[in-house]
């Protein structure tokens, strides 16, 4: 389903954009925010779902959602709106869990079961039946029949059926979690681990019911706007192309202006300082056998799975480079001392990279594409049609491939390539969530000693994060093209030495 135009992606950025309407606009809050999903539903006929009612309750945990709040319990009644004074402010805010699982809207889709479709032909040698090895096949009216009491899903009998007559039916949320984080509550429904989960968001925009959502911060960063406050936006690589094949980065930068936002700034710089100094932990800690290896630390997805996977002793093998999002804000804040960043980007995880305690962030909001997109809109900003540019150049080439798997330890090669000459360089890079923990086991092992591995929690890497618009392969491509067009290809050493408080 990604990168098309469905039902879910325009309801999500119809509740974004009515969110952000009211934050900007509204002079009675509460009333308005209540009103959003008759907006969604306004008349008698569900778009949706089998009912206006249940369309309507879905829409209304939706808002909440949106608005950075907790959903609300099904066994009380509840306005939309409760709660509403604590998120009505101009400052980061939204209550944890991050993602959550929208009940009512949970189709309860079965997981893990293997079934016999119509394509049986109930033919004479039912292989299916003979290779299973807890006879849980019979043979009913002509055709095969699974016993689920008795199936332990070894998928042998799919294997072999010669019409591909037997399905294994998966949730979707679940097949696309790379860590295991989902199960089923007590109705059937799904259920996030949040011990588990690390807020990739892969769940979220694999679920054809859009059952799955994460809280957004877009009504808090609208009232920082509204209020005057000078909010200073770093821009993602991954951007190019998010809002049209035309649109680069000079136009964004404009539109972004035209809003209210002080100022635009590429979040390419941090990954600029980052590549030329892993490159420097590179040559410096791992070809001196003080590391055994080099984990790139760009992805919070895959930061927060290696410090979980690995034991203690060897967490330090996670670069402690600061992230690009991080490291572009933190020089911000030295030029801008009194101002609010917001980090735009294709990321859900980000969002909770912003808030934790461990690293200062100096990141005060995150919103994704598909936020900026719903803004865009409230503002009655077409980029299609939006002509007006700015020129912005704060980074190289190879701050600005870190957008697309392998970008990042290309850009650290490179840099090590050409300021360490003659430094050998083991490479290794993996994307999507399972891979990845594959990837770290094998670390663990001894098996990638000497290497620097770059992971991606997102297949594609950040062009294929939740937040994003187009489809990764477009994604990627408008990044290649962005990146060769690029009048600096590498960041100067002194980057290394940068120290940003």
């Amino acid at each position: 389903m990604r990168g098309i135009e469905t039902p879910i992606t325009k309801l999500r950025r119809q509740v974004f954009t009515e969110v952000a309407k009211v934050a900007f606009e509204s002079d009675n809050i509460n009333d308005d925010i209540e009103a959003i999903p008759y907006k969604i539903t306004p008349s008698d006929v569900p778009l949706y779902r089998d009912s206006i009612y249940r369309e309507r309750a879905i829409a209304g945990e939706r808002v909440r959602l949106a608005m950075g709040m907790s959903l609300r319990p099904e066994s009380q009644p509840v306005h939309i709106t409760s709660g509403l004074n604590e998120s009505n402010i101009s400052d980061k805010y939204y209550e944890p869990p991050l993602m959550q699982v929208i009940p009512s809207a949970c189709a309860m889709c079965e997981d893990n079961v293997y079934e016999v479709s119509d394509q049986c032909r109930g033919c004479v040698a039912h292989p299916c039946q003979e290779v299973c090895p807890k006879d849980a096949i019979s043979m009913v009216n002509g055709r095969s029949v699974i016993d689920k009491d008795k199936c332990v899903k070894c998928g042998k009998c799919k294997a072999i059926c010669p019409y591909d007559a037997i399905a294994k039916k998966q949730r979707p949320c679940a097949a696309a979690c790379g860590v295991r984080a989902i199960d089923s509550d007590e109705h059937g429904r799904a259920r996030i681990n949040d011990k588990i989960c690390v807020k990739c968001g892969q769940c979220m925009v694999s679920c054809p019911f859009g059952a799955i959502a994460d809280k957004s911060q877009i009504f808090q960063l609208a009232q920082a706007l509204k209020k005057g406050d000078e909010v200073i936006v770093e821009l993602a690589p991954a951007v190019i192309g998010q809002f049209g094949t035309d649109v680069r980065l000079w136009k964004i930068k404009s539109a972004l202006k035209e809003i209210g936002f002080a100022e635009v700034y590429e979040v390419a710089l941090g990954a600029d300082i980052g590549a030329i100094t892993e490159a420097r932990h590179y040559v410096h800690e791992v070809k001196t056998g003080k590391l055994p290896f080099l984990l790139t630390s760009c992805c919070p997805a895959w930061s927060v799975l290696a410090k979980r996977t690995l034991p203690e002793e060897m967490v330090e093998a996670v670069s402690s480079a600061l992230t690009p999002m991080v490291a572009t804000a933190r020089s911000i804040k030295q030029k801008h001392p009194n101002s609010r960043v917001v980090f735009v980007g294709p990321c859900a995880a980000k969002k909770l990279e912003a808030s934790r305690e461990t690293v200062r962030s100096d990141v005060d909001f995150v919103i994704t594409f598909e936020e900026l997109a719903a803004i865009f809109e409230a503002k009655g900003i077409d980029m299609e049609t939006y002509e007006a540019e700015e020129p912005i150049h704060d980074a190289t080439g190879a701050g600005r491939g870190y957008a697309v798997a392998g970008g990042v330890a290309n850009a650290i090669e490179e840099c090590i390539n050409e300021y360490y000459p003659g430094t050998e360089v083991l490479i290794e890079h993996v994307e999507g969530l399972s891979e990845c923990q594959k990837m770290l086991l094998m670390a663990k092992a001894g098996k990638k000693d000497g290497c620097l591995i770059e992971g991606m929690g997102c297949p594609g890497g950040c062009v294929a994060g939740a937040g994003t618009n187009i489809p990764v392969a477009r994604g990627a491509q408008a990044v290649r093209k962005f990146v060769k067009d690029s009048t600096k290809s590498l960041p100067p050493k002194e980057y290394s030495e940068i120290e940003l408080p």
